[in-house]
């Protein structure tokens, strides 16, 4: 009994690393790895707002270029960084050890994330930050509570803030207990969020699409071999579909003097 209840504490504790220590509903998404218009513009995000701080270390220029028909030319002069070459891994430039410094730990590699969080737990994280004074950077989050990443796409989506039962702010939550029920207001209370208006140079549909992209991209990232393998299997399942028929019309042959 000792073992299960091992095994079974080790998987909620998993489960919890996974989520980020939150129990926020994630929303659900289907990312297409064949949509390759959706890659483009996945790379191009990551590349304008992610890549300063966040390296891809497992995947090469090259190969994405190639996988998302992007012309190596122009992969080189957008996208790779001038120190590097078309067939270097996506480093970074920035130092772990410094980069632990300014942000408390170094900024994970991506290449991973949406394999290893699931790409619905990235997307609901990138839409969830909301303006917390009490944060040092000014920013918290519904998936990751306390993290330590500045919102980079809050100009594009707008701050938001965290809507409690009573349609008080985030702000009036941190001042201290609620004036009407005299209880402090709790995360599940305030869990919506709304974008306080003209903070955003996005509508909430056309940051919700560039947020998608991005996922996309990354869960490419995370296995890109997964679409060839996909059509290749489509063929194997073909051959093993005819295979099958002669090697039944070959069973009958090689049965019938026996019966």
């Amino acid at each position: 009994m000792k073992w299960a209840l091992a095994l079974a504490l080790a998987a909620v504790s998993s489960v919890t690393f996974a989520a980020g220590g939150s129990t926020y509903p994630l929303e659900q998404i289907e990312p297409d790895y064949t949509d390759k218009v959706s890659l483009q513009r996945g790379l191009a995000t990551y590349s304008h707002y992610c890549m300063g701080c966040h390296s891809l270390e497992y995947q090469r220029y090259e190969r994405t270029a190639t996988d998302l028909g992007i012309d190596l030319e122009i992969m080189v002069q957008a996208i790779v960084p001038s120190d590097k070459k078309i067939g270097d891994l996506g480093g970074i430039a920035m130092p772990a050890k410094a980069a632990a410094e300014w942000f408390g730990a170094p900024p994970p590699d991506l290449t991973l994330v949406a394999r290893k969080r699931s790409p619905e737990w990235v997307y609901t994280y990138m839409k969830t930050f909301y303006v917390d004074p009490t944060r040092p950077l000014g920013v918290n989050n519904k998936v990751f509570p306390k993290v330590g990443m500045p919102h980079v796409l809050e100009p594009l989506q707008g701050q938001q803030r965290a809507v409690c039962e009573d349609l008080t702010s985030v702000e009036n939550r941190n001042a201290g207990p609620d004036a009407g029920s005299g209880q402090s207001l709790t995360e599940s209370q305030c869990g919506s969020l709304e974008v306080i208006e003209g903070t955003a140079q996005l509508s909430a549909a056309e940051y919700d699409r560039l947020i998608y992209d991005l996922v996309n991209f990354l869960e490419y990232v995370g296995e890109p071999t997964k679409a060839r393998a996909h059509s290749i299997g489509i063929y194997v399942l073909l051959f093993l579909m005819l295979f099958f028929v002669f090697a039944y019309l070959l069973k009958r042959e090689y049965w019938k003097d026996v019966q």
